[in-house]
């Protein structure tokens, strides 16, 4: 069994996601990183980095940090979600990557500085808010032409994108000038097994609400 320790974030949504897509049984052990319990000894032992999430596969005696990592891992190990060779494989990356370096860090930057920075930095919500828009708009661009964000098949690429669109909200984000974007959104979100996964996200939340 899987043991992953994770958080009602956007990164690991989409390791909750993977999971339930890939029908495997895990324990998810909830790390409250509003508590700061992502930066305890016992957690970074397990990644030095304080971030959340972490995949431990007993299997392989792994453990694995860095979502899109833990992404391909999965894919991988069983077979789905991720094309084996060829064009299919190399676009599923390259939307892979570009949420990693672009839209992920886009939104995740445009919401700190919105929310949570110390004090207000305009040039910085200028620059990121835009950014976000940006890399947002170029989504809704490839979502003009094909179901899903890396062709015709759904794979890893949507679920990693979907995360962070799922946290849309902290970047002030919303779909009224991407309407691809909302309808590819719609088609993710209306899946069991993504419901599945953000209910056991809602339900950390919830816990942590009444510790």
């Amino acid at each position: 069994m899987y043991q992953l320790y994770a958080f009602a974030t956007p990164n690991s949504i989409k390791a909750i996601i993977a999971l339930e897509e890939l029908a495997q049984d895990y324990q998810l052990h909830a790390i409250n990183v509003r508590q700061g319990e992502q930066k305890t000894e016992a957690f970074t032992l397990l990644n030095p980095n304080a971030k959340v999430p972490v995949l431990i596969s007993p299997a392989d005696k792994l453990v694995l940090t860095e979502s899109a990592a833990i992404l391909v891992y999965l894919a991988e190990r069983h077979g789905q979600l991720l094309p084996t060779t060829g064009v299919a494989r190399a676009r599923v990356f390259e939307q892979l990557f570009f949420h990693a370096s672009g839209l992920g860090p886009a939104f995740g930057q445009s919401g700190y500085f919105q929310k949570s920075a110390p004090e207000a930095v305009p040039a910085a919500i200028a620059r990121f808010d835009g950014e976000a828009k940006r890399t947002l708009a170029l989504l809704d661009r490839v979502l003009a032409t094909q179901d899903y964000v890396a062709g015709d098949s759904y794979s890893i690429a949507d679920i990693a994108h979907f995360g962070w669109l799922w946290r849309r909200a902290f970047a002030n984000i919303d779909f009224s000038a991407t309407p691809h974007v909302e309808r590819w959104y719609a088609l993710i979100a209306a899946r069991s097994t993504v419901q599945r996964a953000i209910a056991r996200a809602d339900a950390m939340l919830a816990d942590a609400a009444k510790a």
